[in-house]
């Protein structure tokens, strides 16, 4: 099974892009905190690059951007590039299959801010074309 979900903040906004098919993508990066604190007391935050295909592609890059808080769900995709030099690359990057829209940028006072139109985006569903109300932060489990 190859399941991965992840909260975190965008790092930039996301790339759109279109592809020799036709198809959208959209390219973004989430910075995600780990559970536990190091030995100066602070959380320690990666940075993980993520992909996302079609519609979800197009309503990403059209509804967040840099700072937004999002959950996303999708499966782990490792892939390997020659680069020009000839040298061979590996990357890891998340394939999402959802992208949930939790929240606004944090404000100058280091408190989110809420997104109007909060709402839920699948990979391939009809869930796509339309916004689906998102429970409040105490509601998702995780």
């Amino acid at each position: 099974m190859n399941s991965i979900v992840l909260v975190g903040r965008l790092t930039r906004d996301p790339e759109l892009r279109y592809v020799a098919s036709g198809d959208p993508v959209a390219n973004f990066a989430l910075a995600v905190e780990r559970a536990y604190r190091n030995a100066e007391g602070e959380r320690e935050v990666d940075f993980i690059d993520i992909v996302a295909w079609r519609k979800l592609a197009e309503n990403t890059a059209k509804y967040t951007g840099k700072g937004h808080l999002v959950a996303v769900r999708g499966r782990l995709q490792i892939r390997s590039y020659d680069t020009q030099d000839g040298q061979k690359r590996k990357v890891a990057e998340v394939v999402a299959d959802t992208v949930r829209f939790l929240g606004a940028p944090r404000n100058g006072n280091d408190t989110a801010v809420d997104v109007p139109e909060r709402s839920v985006m699948s990979a391939g569903s009809a869930e796509s074309d339309t916004a689906e109300p998102v429970p409040s932060a105490e509601d998702v489990d995780f």
